[in-house]
């Protein structure tokens, strides 16, 4: 059995209309009468080759989801597939501009994908909790209706904050209002940055939006300054090696930077962004991982740690699961 097959997980950065699979969008989009020819292949998998036209497909793909249930069902799916990798926790980005668009109030959104979180749960075990975001690119003023949004309507499966978009777009400042009443709220905060932006984008989310989350964060690695500021402040970045490599930020796996910025000391926890697009899984993240660095289950079992000690979830919660991992027995 490979070494991380054995090993339990926890997941920090997926975006859920990313996590759909092309056969439940197929199916949905069925019924709505939405031709998603253009984006899934003969094979069944999804069809882009760029970031522009993973974006158009990403977005073809999200829109067929326009009723509480397709979410509920969206979620259980993945939450369930999840669990099969032996995951234990896992954190989805929502999209409340998505709901927007579905034509499905924010209200209705969240509690279609707390149902089908809820029922994974049942079955399985595994917990999970749900992350708002902002789109960057939509502008400040955006950004901030949806943090109110979230703000006025509080759900116990809601528990983080987040900025996603275009991050070559609008200056981290922008958002600094958004992200305070976000995190006046009590909700957990993170953001996208370093990942087609520079070490400075990291920098400006760190000082502006006070974060202690950076989603990718990769690019660090060209600043050694950063690196040592990340390493000492205890700052987790949510790193998606498969992602990066799909979207040609590293040609392949072994020239990205994860190993180099973990051995710096820098925390460090693996996920899948938005798997079938990138034909990954949470699994496979540690599996590829751990190969390509010759990590051991050990290496593996502190990611696991680092993300439940770094998990937007009450304490109760973190020590059940850190106990779980704590006690594991590995072969």
């Amino acid at each position: 059995m490979a070494v991380q097959e054995q090993v339990l997980k926890a997941e920090l950065h997926c975006h859920i209309e990313g996590a759909a699979p092309p056969a439940l969008v197929q199916k949905i989009a069925k019924r709505e009468e939405i031709d998603v020819s253009s984006i899934i292949d003969a094979k069944g998998q999804y069809r882009w080759s760029d970031f522009t036209t993973f974006l158009s497909a990403y977005d073809l793909a999200s829109s067929v989801f326009r009723r509480p249930g397709d979410y509920a069902q969206l979620s259980e799916t993945y939450f369930r597939m999840l669990a099969a990798e032996g995951a234990i926790y896992g954190e989805i980005f929502i999209s409340p501009d998505h709901a927007t668009s579905a034509g499905l109030s924010y209200r209705s959104y969240v509690e279609g994908l707390a149902a089908g979180l809820e029922r994974a749960k049942a079955d399985t075990g595994i917990e999970g909790r749900m992350i708002a975001v902002g789109v960057r690119h939509f502008g400040a003023a955006s950004v901030e209706r949806v943090a109110k949004e979230v703000v006025s309507n509080p759900h116990p499966l809601v528990t983080g904050f987040g900025l996603a978009g275009d991050e070559r777009e609008g200056h981290p400042a922008n958002f600094a209002r958004a992200f305070r009443m976000a995190g006046e709220a009590g909700l957990g905060l993170t953001a996208h940055a370093g990942e087609f932006g520079g070490p400075e984008s990291i920098s400006a989310a760190l000082d502006f939006l006070r974060v202690r989350r950076i989603g990718h964060g990769v690019r660090a690695i060209e600043s050694t300054a950063l690196v040592d500021r990340l390493a000492a402040e205890r700052i987790v970045l949510e790193v998606c090696p498969g992602s990066n490599a799909a979207l040609g930020l590293y040609p392949v796996l072994r020239f990205h930077p994860v190993n180099l910025l973990r051995r710096a000391g820098v925390r460090i926890t693996l996920n899948s962004d938005d798997p079938p697009f990138f034909r990954t899984t949470l699994g496979r993240e540690y599996s590829l991982t751990a190969k390509t660095f010759n990590w051991t289950q050990e290496d593996l079992r502190v990611f696991t740690r680092t993300a439940i000690e770094a998990a937007f979830c009450d304490k109760a919660t973190k020590e059940r699961l850190l106990a779980k991992v704590d006690n594991q027995k590995l072969g």
